[in-house]
């Protein structure tokens, strides 16, 4: 799958307006918008895969700290103890590295779709750039 530094790295070539062509780029809007807007609709997907996934870790993790796991869970991690007030249950699955995993993941895929949606923005009033810079052009001429 994609990251977020190439999404960067396209957005980076694509948001350039060539001056001399602006007609072109305002055929282009349609193909960017479709672009980008692909990639945020396969990044929204993979979040809730992931919130899926995390929400599986936990209930796996909990029953873990609580002692509910299958024994043979503990054969291969050990825990001496059960956790039973709320309070050291939580502090524990905060501190666990299979949630903490999921979770960096969902708030990663969380990052990108947020930076998509500013591109897609872009795109969108990409038309009023196009004609501010048509109208800079006419005014510079002289007209």
């Amino acid at each position: 799958m994609i990251n977020l530094d190439e999404i960067q790295d396209m957005w980076r070539r694509d948001s350039k307006l060539d001056p001399d062509n602006l007609h072109l780029e305002s055929l282009k809007i349609p193909g960017l918008h479709s672009k980008y807007y692909d990639l945020y609709n396969q990044l929204k997907l993979l979040r809730i895969k992931a919130e899926a996934e995390f929400a599986e870790v936990k209930l796996e993790r909990h029953c873990y700290y609580t002692g509910k796991a299958p024994q043979e869970v503990y054969v291969a991690e050990p825990f001496p103890y059960k956790v039973r007030d709320k309070e050291s249950l939580k502090q524990y699955l905060d501190a666990d590295s299979k949630i903490q995993e999921k979770n960096l993941k969902i708030k990663y895929y969380e990052i990108m779709l947020s930076f998509l949606e500013e591109v897609i923005k872009t795109i969108s009033n990409r038309t009023y750039q196009i004609k501010n810079a048509i109208e800079w052009q006419k005014f510079i001429a002289g007209q």
